[in-house]
This record gives C-alpha cells, sequence and structure tokens, in this order.
C-alpha cells in the first residue's frame, strides 16, 4: 500500500467549502482564485485514488469516502492548528468568561475546556451554561466574553451566525409516542419553562397545523425535558444536537405532526476586537461546533462555483 501525505492547506480549501457550501466563497475566504480552488480539489481526489464528490443536481455532494475524508481533515485541521496556538501562544493568560446554551454543554464544553487548557494553562475560563435570554443579556452587559445562543432573531453588535439547524420532535426512542393525530386527544407537550425560544415554535407550528395541544410537562433543566420524554409523558422539541440515547427525532409525516423551521445559531462576543486568549477560544468552540453539527446533520449539497473536478 502507497503512503499518503495529505497536504494540509488542500484539506483546509475541502473543509472550507463544504462548510461554506460554495468552493467559490472557500476561495475568497483563503485568498486564492478559483482555478487554484480547483486545482487543489482534484489533487485530493488524486492523493485519495478515489471519488471524494459526485454529481447531484446542479451542485457536488460528497461520497461516502468524501464523508470520511471530511471527518479526518476537520480533525487534522483543528489538532494542526492546536499545535501552532500552543506553540507561538503559551504565554496567554488571564480570564475568559463563555457562555453556552444548555444543548451544548455537555458535550462540547469538557472538549473545549480540556484542549484550551492543555494549550493555555496560565489562562483560566469562566463558564456558564444557562438559557438564551440570560447569554444575550450577559453578553451585552460585558459579563460574558462569547456566548454560544440560538437566535431569536435579535443580535449583539458582535456576531457571527453558524449555521441553521433544523428543529425536530422528539419522543421517546423505546417505542412509538403513544399519541395520534387520529385519537382526537390534544398532543401532551414537554418544554422547558418560558421563555422558550423551541417552545414557542412548536406551539406556532401546533396552531398553524390546527393540532390542538397541552403542556403535559415543564422541566427549568434539559436533563428534565430528556426524562419526560423518555418517559412517554410528552414530546418535545428541540434539535439533532446532542440527543441522549433514551429519545430519538420523530418523522413528522410518520407521527402526524407538522414540519419545522430551522434555528439559527450564532457565537457572541462582548468585543469587535477580542484579546487573544477570548480569540483563540473562540477558535476552538467554532471547531468543536462545526464537529457537532457535522456529526448531527447530514452533509448539505455544495454549490461548486469552481471549474469541473476531475
Amino acid at each position: 500500500m502507497r503512503r499518503t501525505i495529505f497536504d494540509l492547506d488542500v484539506l483546509r480549501t475541502f473543509a472550507t467549502g463544504i462548510e461554506l457550501g460554495n468552493f467559490a466563497r472557500a476561495a475568497d475566504r483563503l485568498g486564492r482564485s478559483t482555478s487554484a480552488v480547483s486545482a487543489q480539489l482534484k489533487k485530493l481526489e488524486e492523493q485519495a485514488g478515489t471519488p471524494i464528490f459526485r454529481k447531484a443536481g446542479r451542485g457536488l455532494a460528497l461520497t461516502e469516502a468524501g464523508e470520511t475524508m471530511l471527518t479526518y481533515a476537520r480533525r487534522l485541521l483543528e489538532l494542526n492548528d492546536e499545535a501552532a496556538a500552543a506553540v507561538y501562544n503559551v504565554e496567554l493568560e488571564g480570564w475568559v468568561r463563555l457562555g453556552l446554551q444548555e444543548d451544548f454543554g455537555e458535550n462540547l464544553l469538557p472538549e473545549v475546556l480540556g484542549r484550551f487548557a492543555r494549550a493555555h494553562p496560565k489562562v483560566r475560563i469562566e463558564a456558564r451554561v444557562v438559557r438564551n435570554a440570560e447569554l444575550m443579556e450577559r453578553v451585552r452587559s460585558g459579563k460574558l466574553d462569547l456566548a454560544l445562543a440560538w437566535s431569536d432573531g435579535s443580535l449583539t453588535p458582535h456576531c457571527m451566525p453558524i449555521a441553521e439547524v433544523p428543529m425536530c420532535w422528539i419522543g421517546p426512542a423505546s417505542g412509538p409516542s403513544e399519541w395520534s393525530a387520529e385519537s382526537g386527544e390534544p398532543l401532551p407537550l414537554a418544554s422547558l419553562e418560558a421563555p422558550c425560544l423551541l417552545r414557542t415554535a412548536a406551539i406556532k407550528a401546533l396552531d398553524a397545523a390546527g393540532i390542538s395541544w397541552r403542556l403535559a410537562f415543564v422541566s427549568p433543566s434539559l436533563g428534565g425535558l430528556w426524562a419526560a420524554a423518555a418517559a412517554g409523558l410528552g414530546v418535545t422539541i428541540r434539535t439533532p444536537i446532542g440527543l441522549p440515547d433514551k429519545v430519538k427525532p420523530l418523522i413528522p409525516d410518520e407521527a402526524g405532526l407538522p414540519a419545522l423551521p430551522r434555528l439559527g445559531l450564532v457565537l457572541h462576543r462582548a468585543e469587535a476586537e477580542p484579546g487573544p486568549a477570548t480569540a483563540r477560544l473562540a477558535e476552538l468552540v467554532l471547531q468543536s461546533v462545526r464537529g457537532a453539527l457535522g456529526n448531527a446533520l447530514p452533509t448539505p449539497l455544495v454549490e461548486q462555483g469552481t471549474r469541473r473536478v476531475g
């Protein structure tokens, strides 16, 4: 078997194009011509020895090998960036205050804190996992340096939209929901305490579809919500991010439930030009979020925006 050494520069172009959904936009971000990007993608397929892309309508989609390549490309780039930061920024010191929405607290926070602490042991992090409204208030008042929050449409002065994540109905993993549209009974809803963006979206979708509902369970925490959904006390609504094994997404048509919109995810910063420690932590948060999104969601079609690959 021949030894292959993948070019990190090529992998960065590949991962950036998938992230942006368009290789022409990737060329702009990376400061390259579209012809140079096309040549890099061709080189990647040659190095892999197998097709990475397939035609899908007007765009490109990843082959099975391409999906595998994307996973490893992200890991290699993260390790490269972490090594570079550790070498060049070993003297980073101070405090960084990070806030996260509860969906990301269990699976993303330990990874981010671990990677950051290993690279920058002199920086101390104050992390807070709270609801969206409190995150936004703390960023605006300067009590948080960074906050990862779902979007309610309002923006802070220094924020970066990351993704549009689909919302989904959630029920017990052990079997079908006991409620059916034909029963004539109101749909039992399990929800977080108000105000809750996803609770509002669920009620709006049900009202628009003419489906009656009742609040069967209200929890102050996400853990309580998962327990209620797993026990069949009510159907809830979240995103595919961080779902425990005891619950599963429901297919709207099969469950007799309406389709749901997407929910914006935004990284908020207290300052336009954050300090080096805050900027580095923001990079790690973005990397981890993109990895979580990649694992939870199917890879979207990509508009090529360059000359044909291969």
